[in-house]
């Protein structure tokens, strides 16, 4: 496959702007921590949030007026990496261009609300407009409806590595369809149930995170990107062997590996990528943005990927990897390289 990356785009706890929260990422800043709180038990939850001027100005869509968090940063990081590829949505554009989503938990918003109706006070007063928000692909349908997209829209759930299997669909896309451009996106938000499921499961020590990140792959970007399809593992133990594997189909013939944006997120993700780094070279550069951004799992990966690709505009490195270990046992990634 011959993907390439034209245009880069992020929503972040931290800002939207590429240079702002690439600067702050760079000095060590930490978004800042709210907290959600179980109503039911008053257990309180701290999390990340998108500060809300960021997105504010999509409410005036009259599509997403009523759309849930999740559909907002994911419309914003699109829109956000479209413009920084230089493509104009156009009827022309929107004909050659295909959708891939990356989602792992959905707008859990809408969802918890839908089905607590429907638990305290019956089926009959579920409410039919939360329910459209509750399907899986509602945030690439609102996406794909602001571009203008009829063409090819395809939504992809799992683990906080969906976005590096997104990646790789999109390239085959490319590959196989007539278009000259995929747009990938993944996204998160936040609600107190899914923070207290995350935190009994032990998915993440980060806190949970609200988010988006996008990627324009055609066939002439200014960075090359090769991807990997990822490789499951059925038990911890055996993480280490599935990233390695992965990591090494991607150097395979690629020099060696001077950059590394890490999924690390304190728990048993850490040490895996940690002793598969040290197998291809203890003095790698690089960084693990969940530290600062928290664990969004549907936009996490995605979000690596663009911080990667800009420590190659910054020419920090002439070769990044994103290294992916998700918390549901699939192992992922993908090289660039200028």
């Amino acid at each position: 496959m011959s993907a390439r990356i034209a245009g880069i785009g992020w929503v972040t706890p931290l800002g939207a702007d590429l240079e702002t929260v690439w600067s702050r990422l760079m000095t060590g800043d930490i978004a800042e921590s709210k907290t959600l709180i179980n109503p039911e038990s008053g257990r309180i939850h701290p999390y990340f949030p998108v500060p809300p001027k960021l997105v504010d100005s999509l409410a005036r869509n009259p599509r997403l007026r009523r759309s849930s968090a999740i559909s907002y940063f994911s419309v914003a990081a699109g829109l956000a990496a479209l413009e920084n590829a230089g493509l104009a949505v156009t009827p022309q554009t929107a004909e050659r261009t295909a959708v891939v989503f990356a989602i792992s938990d959905g707008g859990v918003q809408y969802t918890r609300r839908f089905y607590e109706q429907i638990v305290k006070q019956g089926a009959n007063c579920a409410s039919p407009l939360l329910f459209p928000e509750t399907v899986y692909n509602a945030p690439a349908s609102h996406l794909s409806a602001q571009l203008g997209l009829n063409g090819a829209s395809y939504t992809l759930a799992g683990d906080g590595s969906v976005g590096m299997s997104a990646l790789h669909f999109g390239a085959q896309l490319l590959d196989t369809l007539d278009i000259d451009q995929c747009l990938v996106v993944g996204a998160e938000e936040c609600d107190w149930v899914l923070c207290e499921a995350y935190r009994d499961w032990r998915f993440a020590k980060t806190p949970l995170a609200e988010g988006a990140a996008a990627v324009v792959l055609n066939r002439t970007g200014r960075l090359s990107i090769k991807t990997h399809p990822g490789i499951p593992f059925f038990r911890q133990a055996r993480a280490v062997d599935a990233l390695g594997k992965v990591v090494a189909d991607l150097v395979k013939n690629s020099g060696p590996i001077e950059y590394v944006v890490r999924s690390a997120n304190g728990t048993f993700i850490d040490q895996a990528e940690l002793e598969v780094l040290n197998q291809f070279g203890a003095d790698i550069g690089g960084f693990s943005p969940k530290a600062q951004l928290g664990e969004a799992p549907g936009a996490s990966a995605l979000i690596q990927t663009v911080g990667a690709a800009m420590a190659l505009e910054k020419q920090m490195a002439r070769s990044a990897l994103v290294s992916v270990v998700g918390f549901n046992q699939q192992a992922g990634g993908a090289l660039l390289t200028v």
